[in-house]
């Protein structure tokens, strides 16, 4: 009786069978539809991520020196508008013609700029760099094999 039962609705158990796998595999079908676009936003992600690692610039920080409280106590902000831009182009154009009628920067132009750099540029200390360890150990080798050469050589 159970049989008779199964087979109302006019389809045998090899159909049923197969109507499921249909829908098993259009829901994987689905399944990998969905999965693909979420991998291709996933690398469209991760490629804009990597482009914008590459212009990332704050890892450099640490290497770049500490500004000192007296540079950042000197003018907050510089506008630029038409006015101040006169103004500064006045102040220049003066300050121009009185190094072209000095007569130290007619006598030795190159000399006359390069003492004004002298004095307005901060010192630097130029400390000579030691080499590393691996470079002196290979300078060593080196001279000796040298020494040992001359000695076979008298």
């Amino acid at each position: 009786m159970g049989k008779a039962s199964s087979l109302s609705d006019g389809k045998t158990q090899a159909d049923r069978k197969f109507e499921k796998k249909l829908k098993f595999y259009e829901l994987v079908r689905g399944a990998v539809a969905r999965k693909a676009i979420t991998k291709e936003k996933q690398q469209r992600k991760r490629s804009r991520q990597k482009k914008l690692k590459a212009y990332d610039l704050s890892s450099l920080s640490e290497y770049l020196p500490e500004l000192k409280s007296s540079q950042e106590s000197g003018p907050a902000k510089f506008k630029l508008n038409s006015k101040t831009r006169n103004s500064l182009v006045l102040k220049e154009s003066n300050q121009l013609k009185t190094v072209i009628n000095h007569p130290v920067f007619h006598s030795d132009p190159l000399g006359a700029i390069y003492q004004h750099l002298q004095n307005t540029q901060p010192a630097t200390d130029d400390k000579p760099k030691r080499k590393d360890s691996k470079t002196r150990k290979k300078t060593k080798k080196k001279s000796s094999k040298a020494s040992q050469q001359l000695m076979e050589i008298q």
